[in-house]
């Protein structure tokens, strides 16, 4: 059984994804993807971190006599070949949550159970001063507008790394087994409800 979340930044789809492991009796990798990747890599999990979750910058030349972009290393494509191998190899360990990291389109030849978490602005803003992530920047408290207007990057981020690696619009039902409304919902009685459909 391999059940893959994508999930809209403040949402709780980490937190889901906990409960739902927890009550199925499987592993669950989030952050601990990062964290093989960059003992592959020797790359720093903040770098890794950022690279999975923006598009990628695609280098161009610049003539100064000589091109320069053949010889920088291309860190963004090793990381993403690394990941698609470690999301591999967990899937085929044992029965898993997995959430994040384009697992739905990665395993979709093992056709795992495809969530996608969302809630309204509201609720991700109040999540994320719950649970201090993504308000405070180099120390300081964002407004609710600035933490908004953050959310709303990372979502475009995360939207905009989907489509380029996968050819499919991030969050499009299509795409998906199972969308989820967390807004103003209890996670724990939510991941509940979804166990019965895994």
């Amino acid at each position: 059984m391999i059940i893959t979340i994508g999930r809209e930044f403040g949402s709780g789809g980490r937190e889901l994804g906990r409960h739902l492991a927890e009550i199925l009796g499987c592993a669950y990798y989030d952050r601990e993807i990062i964290t093989e990747i960059a003992r592959r890599t020797s790359l720093s999990e903040k770098y890794i971190q950022h690279v999975t979750e923006q598009k990628p910058v695609i280098p161009f030349p610049i003539h100064t006599g000589r091109t320069f972009w053949a010889v920088i290393p291309d860190y963004n494509q090793s990381v993403h070949q690394e990941q698609h191998k470690v999301i591999q190899e967990i899937a085929e360990k044992s029965d898993c949550v997995i959430v994040g990291r384009g697992a739905d389109y990665i395993l979709r030849e093992s056709k795992p159970f495809r969530l996608f978490v969302y809630s309204d602005m509201e609720s991700k803003t109040a999540r994320c001063r719950k649970n201090e992530s993504a308000d405070y920047e180099a120390g300081e408290a964002l407004s609710d507008k600035e933490l908004a207007k953050r959310i709303e990057q990372i979502n475009k981020g995360r939207a905009d790394y989907y489509a380029f690696y996968t050819g499919q619009k991030w969050g499009a039902k299509e795409y998906y087994d199972l969308l989820i409304n967390t807004s103003g919902r209890d996670i724990r009685a939510l991941a509940e409800v979804v166990a019965k459909f895994c």
